[in-house]
């Protein structure tokens, strides 16, 4: 079965080859290590952490690198604020992310290259880019010049004008051009800063990651994904940089971007205020409700974020679970990927139709009336759940988990669907939550006023 992506590169579906079969590369955009992530920095992680799952059941030999960006103007910042190193905001801002990031369920990528490591290739890329006229120095910073490269702005598609409003930059008197950006920068004593041919100084933000994905995965890679906001400036100066330090060569040959969290109607960002904290959110909720929450919507679309998202994954996850549950005597079969959700995945990462299918799939286990095929749809179950990252964990602890008042936002969401089986005449399904809510120690009570429940 084909694997076919949206490639932002050429705007349309493409199936997934490989240039090299023996060793697939795949890059990701990692976080800035300066303060707490947002929920809407997780959705890219744990969308692509599927299509890894994806790519590793065809080529086992992927290398897949995640960056930690460690050396920033924001990360400076937060140091001078707090009278610390640079290393202690973003040693404990890396190992929380990690930590979210394990929460989530998503796998550790192959490298995580942190861009204070790697300042010898940074110099290195700069050097090639002067050497090849692509870059020139003017006051002790190094830009590259934007001119030189005539296929610049073809990732983004956009004009001269937009490029310039959209990068936000600065108009400086050195620049040769107004959209000429800094690949070095010079440092004052109280900055951060390494040795360099132009002086004391540290690396400008696009060209860590150039860096970085060449110094690990190669001149071309396969895949560079990462949120469509960084689009431009950040992808489309790392194209501009990467293809001329390397002579030309095509630097990622698919670009594959996820869509934007939106809060409130506004796209979820620190800079507006509208942000929920991960660290935070997973203190608070199930993480695997959170995962599939992030993963309810195709990923290339903007995912509406509110208490209701998480909510009905919270639901979603009783009834899977439950489902699981009332099939604790039942061995699973060892069995393949459920064909219907392979081919939903492999229509460019199509996750609700494999939420779609996955529910399907514990529709009929729950009405199953032979040991075969219980057997074969537990299985089933737990095939589709793994590729997702979801549906790993043991019922029960998935229904022993969170506070009082959580705990009874779930009870009550488990009668509400009991009504519901029950008007839709499924009292195979309608018998098991009232069984799974009294082994909980949970009394339903049908009365003339309506169904009440208590603890028994």
């Amino acid at each position: 079965m084909e694997l076919r992506l949206y490639n932002n590169l050429h705007r349309r579906l493409q199936t997934f080859e490989p240039l090299d079969p023996e060793r697939v590369t795949m890059y990701l955009c990692g976080p800035t290590v300066y303060n707490y992530v947002h929920v809407g920095n997780a959705r890219g992680p744990v969308v692509f952490d599927v299509l890894a799952k994806m790519l590793r059941r065809r080529h086992p030999k992927l290398v897949f690198a995640r960056n930690i960006t460690d050396v920033d103007d924001k990360i400076n910042t937060a140091a001078q604020e707090l009278g610390v190193p640079i290393a202690t905001i973003t040693d404990k801002f890396t190992a929380i992310y990690r930590e979210d990031m394990a929460k989530l369920g998503i796998v550790p990528p192959d490298v995580e290259p942190h861009a204070t490591a790697h300042i010898g290739q940074i110099i290195a890329m700069i050097e090639q880019l002067i050497a090849r006229g692509h870059a020139y120095v003017a006051e002790g910073h190094v830009l590259f010049s934007v001119g030189s490269f005539a296929a610049y702005g073809e990732l983004s598609r956009r004009s001269t004008e937009d490029m310039l409003a959209g990068a936000r930059v600065e108009v400086a008197p050195y620049k040769k051009d107004a959209g000429d950006f800094v690949l070095w920068k010079p440092s004052t004593p109280d900055l951060p800063g390494w040795d360099s041919p132009w002086g004391v100084g540290r690396p400008g933000w696009h060209i860590e990651c150039s860096a970085m994905a060449a110094a690990h995965l190669g001149e071309t890679i396969d895949i560079h994904a990462g949120g469509v906001d960084l689009q431009f400036p950040h992808h489309e100066n790392e194209v501009a940089q990467s293809t001329c330090a390397h002579g030309g060569k095509v630097f990622a040959r698919f670009w594959v971007h996820n869509g934007m969290l939106n809060f409130g109607g506004a796209k979820m960002s620190k800079s507006l205020g509208n942000v929920s904290v991960l660290h935070e959110l997973l203190a608070q909720q199930p993480a695997e409700a959170v995962r599939l929450a992030l993963l309810s919507a195709h990923y290339r679309q903007p995912l509406d974020w509110s208490d209701a998202t998480l909510e009905q994954a919270i639901r979603t996850l009783d009834r899977l679970y439950g489902t699981l549950r009332d099939l604790a005597s039942v061995t699973a079969d060892t069995v393949a990927l459920p064909a219907s959700v392979e081919e939903a995945l492999c229509d460019d990462l199509n996750t609700p139709a494999a939420l779609a299918e996955i529910s399907r799939i514990a529709g009929e286990a729950r009405k199953a009336d032979t040991r075969e095929a219980q057997r074969r749809l537990k299985g089933e179950l737990l095939a589709a759940g793994e590729i997702l990252g979801l549906l790993q964990q043991d019922p029960a602890a998935w229904f022993s988990r969170g506070s009082a008042e959580g705990d009874e936002a779930r009870i009550q969401a488990l009668v509400d669907e009991r009504n519901l089986a029950k008007q839709s005449r499924d009292f195979a399904r309608a018998d098991a939550i009232r069984k799974q809510l009294a082994d909980e120690g949970v009394l339903i009570e049908d009365t003339a006023a309506g169904v009440r429940w208590r603890r028994a």
